[in-house]
């Protein structure tokens, strides 16, 4: 059974090994373990961080209202995964144990650790369901946002998912993909083994184009963090690669487990027409009717994606604020955005490429 990924050991291994979240990044590893008798029974990541960069639940608001009281809103504490705005569990727990006294004491713990370090505050981000409901606390706050996401309504082909558009999106769809036909590119779909060191590496560099692009930076992961990826956990890799002749022009970097895909990364050379789309949203979609899974998480932000199928989600993270004034403030600022949310899931809804099926 493939596990979700990114609770895995491995991964946050890879993540300090590879120099990506450490403490000179910003990230200062402070993780809660419970044992008994030597034997792990709970595990929850938490880091120090000194800035809000690569959380994707944004509190710059919150840093800077902070900063204008003459309060230090950094160092805080973050129990979240990081640079992966993906829901999911987010501590580990020993089979067997009582998980709702286990999560209990890690909240504890996380609170005993902001008071040794004088953090202002304690934020655990996208839990799934289960977890949000074991984090439920009095002394947390509440907080949604909202992702798009694509479902498996057990399709057989991506036509068959076709089929459930409206005529026009489906042609817009079906433009689209033949637009990146005509630029006679190969595109391939690598997993496992099939993902070369060199392919790796090659990732690496378009990841770190991407970002340069976007922001000036190198992005937040090293190029051994991908290449210790390909060693630790090809199992659940692919990568999307759109060849011109023998040569990779761009990519896209995904993990699976046994129930959902998880679109990551991208990364190209130069720009063509459609092709994010193309590696990015229409080749993980038939990566998941191929292997049936159920959900295809393509990260956060994107309302483009609402017209190619990915569904309107309610994504949530949990917060504690030490200062209570503060604390009130941030509530009522949470109640009120969740309205403006909950009005955009209804709105977003609307906008869906389905066939509107009779009452």
């Amino acid at each position: 059974m493939l596990q979700y990924p990114f609770i895995r050991p491995e991964f946050f291994t890879l993540l300090e090994e590879s120099g990506s979240a450490v403490t000179p990044t910003g990230w200062e590893p402070c993780h809660q373990t419970i044992e008994t008798g030597g034997e792990t029974e709970a595990f929850l990541p938490l880091y120090a961080k000194t800035h809000s960069y690569g959380e994707y639940v944004f509190d710059w608001a919150w840093a800077d209202a902070f900063h204008r009281n003459g309060l230090n809103y950094y160092p805080k504490l973050l129990t979240a995964i990081p640079f992966t705005p993906a829901s999911g569990p987010r501590a580990r727990f020993a089979q067997g144990v009582d998980q709702p006294t286990m999560a209990s004491q890690l909240i504890d713990r996380a609170l005993a650790v902001a008071d040794d370090k004088g953090a202002s505050s304690w934020h655990l981000l996208f839990p799934n369901a289960q977890h949000l409901a074991l984090f439920k606390d009095s002394r947390l706050l509440h907080r949604i946002g909202v992702q798009y996401h694509w479902f498996n309504r057990d399709y057989e082909s991506f036509d068959h998912f076709l089929d459930s558009f409206n005529s026009r999106k489906r042609k817009m769809v079906r433009k689209e993909r033949r637009q990146v036909s005509n630029q006679q590119f190969t595109i391939e779909r690598l997993s496992g083994d099939e993902i070369t060191p060199e392919v790796w590496r090659l990732f690496a560099s378009f990841y770190q184009r991407t970002y340069l692009k976007r922001s000036g930076s190198r992005g937040y992961l090293t190029p051994e963090f991908f290449n210790l990826v390909g060693q630790q956990l090809a199992n659940q890799c692919l990568m999307v690669v759109a060849r011109q002749g023998k040569d990779i022009i761009a990519a896209a970097f995904y993990l699976f487990d046994e129930n959902t895909l998880y679109g990551r990364y991208w990364g190209c050379l130069q720009e063509f027409d459609f092709l994010h789309f193309e590696l990015c949203y229409y080749q993980g979609i038939e990566f998941a009717i191929e292997r049936s899974l159920g959900k295809f998480d393509a990260g956060a932000q994107g309302e483009h994606k609402i017209v190619r199928g990915f569904e309107p989600v309610m994504t949530h993270s949990l917060h504690w604020i030490r200062e209570p004034a503060f604390a009130d403030a941030i509530a009522r600022f949470l109640a009120e955005e969740k309205g403006y949310i909950d009005e955009h899931i209804r709105q977003a809804g609307e906008m869906l490429p389905f066939k509107v099926t009779p009452e």
